[in-house]
C-alpha cells in the first residue's frame, strides 16, 4: 500500500511559479514510478509528468514540457513538480499518482492516487 498526500497548490499570477510536493508513505514507495495528473474544470483528468523509480527517466506532456520539472527524493519519500511560467490554462486540480512503471503511468494506468491540490493561475 502507498498513501500519497499533495501540498503546495495555491493561487498565482500568470508567469509565476509554484512547487507541488507529494509525500508518500508505504515501505515500497521507492519501487513505484511517480507522477502528476491534472483535471481542469469541465475536462477529463490528463497526464502531466512522470518519473521512474530511480529518477533517471522522466516524461512530460507536450503542454508543460520546458516549463515543468519533476523530481523525486526517495530518502524523503517525496516527489516534486516545479511549475514555472504558469498559464491560466494550467488551472486544475493536480493529483499525485503512483504506478508500477513509467510507461504504464503515461498510458493512464495508476495504482494509487492522492487526494489532489488546487492550482489556480490568474491572468
Amino acid at each position: 500500500q502507498v498513501q500519497l498526500v499533495e501540498s503546495g497548490g495555491g493561487l498565482v499570477q500568470a508567469g509565476g511559479s509554484l512547487r507541488l510536493s507529494c509525500a508518500a508513505s508505504g515501505r515500497t514507495f521507492s519501487s513505484y514510478a511517480l507522477g502528476w495528473f491534472r483535471r481542469a474544470p469541465g475536462k477529463e483528468r490528463e497526464f502531466v509528468s512522470g518519473i521512474n523509480w530511480t529518477g533517471g527517466s522522466t516524461y512530460y506532456a507536450g503542454t508543460v514540457k520546458g516549463r515543468f520539472t519533476i523530481s523525486r527524493d526517495n530518502a524523503k519519500n517525496t516527489v516534486y513538480l516545479q511549475m514555472n511560467s504558469l498559464k491560466p490554462e494550467d488551472t486544475a486540480v493536480y493529483y499525485c499518482a503512483a504506478s508500477g512503471g513509467l510507461g504504464s503511468q503515461v498510458n493512464g494506468k495508476v495504482d494509487y492516487w492522492g487526494q489532489g491540490t488546487q492550482v489556480t493561475v490568474s491572468s
